[in-house]
Parts: structure tokens; sequence; C-alpha cells
């Protein structure tokens, strides 16, 4: 089970570890990724997400070399100092995880580590759009380039809007806050968050028994389609299988359910643990690919849910590299949702 509100926290992978300055991001669940990924000297780890740098202070502080990405530009600024810091061990890169295999060395990695999803950092600046906690511009690109929310929402077809609620949201009102954006918008454009989240609020009044805003489930499926997490997710997995030497270890910490879902189905194909595939002999059996450290997803500890809210949704799975060739990577495996063309929504 989850804990807290289900699959709505908000996370993000930073401390004052690499970055330096004043603690602000606590790295969720650090004790466990350490604990699977086993970072050491003359280990060579990637961290998919670097955020504020949590998880790779950590890393260094362990003695293992870091290559880290990020694709938002001023996460990248802001390490610059703690690349300064590494003596040579820390390389920092602005780019999608989704492609982390072209960063590995030639004889590949001994970890990789993902933290999936916006990190608080990005939540706690106003003018990013993340949050309706804040008021700001309603962006949302993790890239700060590229399609926004503002333009999904004021451009995007009624059905496509229900789609992505409802799929990447989970929102049971999706018709409803569908079609009233649209009513609104030929009137008048959304920009703002707060303009987005008091017309939700609106048309789904808040109860006394929920525990989360109205507009909660549209802001994070408007978060996961603007920045193609769930694509992004499927590409990264697939990129580390390729990564990994033998032996290297992959650990991932998803926030809600559509993540851990992929994460989890991708281990179970990889790990010979999928539906009937031991039991149908006529499918010709392929290697085990991952070994995994657990066989359950592991969840953050009582204590730290209760001293850090973002960990409460949290859960990690890892696996340990076999010596077996990559296989293809083959989307179809996870059943993703077939979404409206983001490109269309530029014109």
């Amino acid at each position: 089970m989850m804990r807290g509100s289900g699959n709505m926290a908000d996370h993000g992978n930073g401390a004052d570890g690499a970055n330096g300055g004043s603690v602000r991001h606590i790295p969720v669940m650090l004790a466990e990724v350490l604990q699977h990924l086993e970072p050491a000297e003359n280990r060579i780890i990637l961290d998919g997400t670097f955020g504020a740098g949590g998880y790779t202070g950590a890393i260094l502080a362990k003695g293992a070399e870091v290559i880290a990405l990020d694709r938002d530009p001023s996460a990248i600024s802001a390490g610059q100092a703690a690349v300064d810091r590494s003596d040579g061990r820390l390389t920092l890169h602005r780019s999608n995880f989704g492609v982390l295999d072209r960063f590995a060395p030639e004889d590949g990695l001994d970890g990789v580590v993902l933290d999936i999803g916006v990190s608080s950092m990005q939540i706690d600046e106003a003018e990013r759009g993340f949050s309706f906690q804040k008021n700001g511009p309603l962006d949302m690109r993790m890239a700060s380039a590229g399609v926004s929310a503002a333009d999904v929402i004021n451009r995007a077809k009624v059905n496509d809007l229900i789609r992505i609620f409802s799929l990447l949201g989970e929102e049971r009102q999706a018709s409803r806050i569908a079609h009233a954006i649209d009513k609104r918008r030929l009137d008048k454009k959304f920009e703002t968050t707060r303009d987005l989240a008091g017309m939700i609020e609106i048309v789904t009044p808040r109860k006394m028994a929920d525990k989360i805003h109205p507009a909660t489930r549209v802001f994070q499926a408007l978060r996961v389609f603007v920045n193609n997490e769930l694509g992004e997710l499927v590409s990264a997995l697939f990129a580390a299988e390729r990564a990994l030497k033998p032996g290297g270890r992959l650990v991932v910490v998803t926030f809600h359910s559509l993540e851990d879902r992929i994460v989890k189905r991708f281990f179970a194909d990889r790990s010979g643990r999928a539906a009937g595939s031991r039991h149908l002999p006529e499918i010709a059996q392929t290697p085990d690919i991952f070994t995994l450290t657990s066989k359950q997803a592991v969840l953050a500890s009582e204590a730290e849910a209760e001293l850090n809210p973002r960990a409460r949704s949290a859960k990690l799975r890892a696996g340990i590299r076999t010596t077996a060739k990559s296989r293809k990577a083959d989307p179809t495996i996870f059943d993703l949702p077939q979404l409206a063309d983001i490109e269309k929504l530029r014109s």
C-alpha cells in the first residue's frame, strides 16, 4: 500500500549535499537508495535525475564517481559548484535521462539511479508553473522549452483533454472539467496556475472529506503529458539495461501508480517474473536480464514519511544486471495510454 494521499505526492531529489547552501530539499529514501545501489570507490554511477544533487552528493561521499543528468537548465547551472568541488569525480550534463546510455563509459556503468517526476525545487518556483499553491504562468516545462501546459489547456481538443486528465491524472471528473475549460477558453485563454485551479475548484468543489485540492490530479496529468514523463521513463529503463555492466545496479524511485506500474512491468519482464512466462513451454524462454533485489516494492519508513511528506507515496524497485545480452526495446509491454499528439499543439 502507498502511504498518505496515494499517488499525488510532490517530491524531489535534493539536499545541500551537492549544491551547498541551506537544506531546501530532502532526498527521498536516501538510505534505501544507497543500500540497493551500493556505491563505492572505483565505481561509476549515473544519476539520471540530478535535481538539487541530493543523491549525487551522497554517492560521491561513498567514494564513487558520478555522471549526472538533468533536463532542467536551472539545475545544471546550480550544480556547477558541485562539479568544481568534486575533484573530477562528477560530470554534469543537460539531457533527458531517456538517452542515458549515451553517457555510459565503454565498459558500462556500475549503477543507475532514477528519481522519477518533478523535483520539489521546480514546484517551489512559482515562475515554473508546476503548482497552484503559488500563482505563476501555466508552464510546467522541465526543460523550459517546447509545448507548455497553457498550450495544452488552450489548444487541445476536448476529447484529448478528457483522456489526458483521466489516464494520466486518474481524474474521475475529467469530462466535466474538460468541457468547462472548453467553454471558458472561448472567451478568455488560461494563462496562470491560479486561474486554472480556481476554475476547477468551482466546477468540482472541494468536499470536507477530500485530502487534496480538486485541481491536484489535473495538474499532475498536465505535467506528465507536457514532459512526456511516462515515455521518458520507458526509454530510460531500456537505456539502463543497455548501459549497465554485469553486476551493475538499477534503482528507481517512483511517486505515483502510473510510474510504479511501468517499473514493475519492466523488472517482471526482464527477470522472468512476467505472468505465465514460466508456465508456457511453447514460448521460448529468454535469459533473465535482471535479478531483483526485492520481490516487493520498498516503501519509505514510517519515520521518514512523517518527517518528509514527499516520501509518503514513494516506492523503490531495484535489480542487478546479469550477463545476458540486452533485448530489443519493446514499449508494448507497458500498455501505455495513447494520447494526443503534443506536436500538433504547437500550431
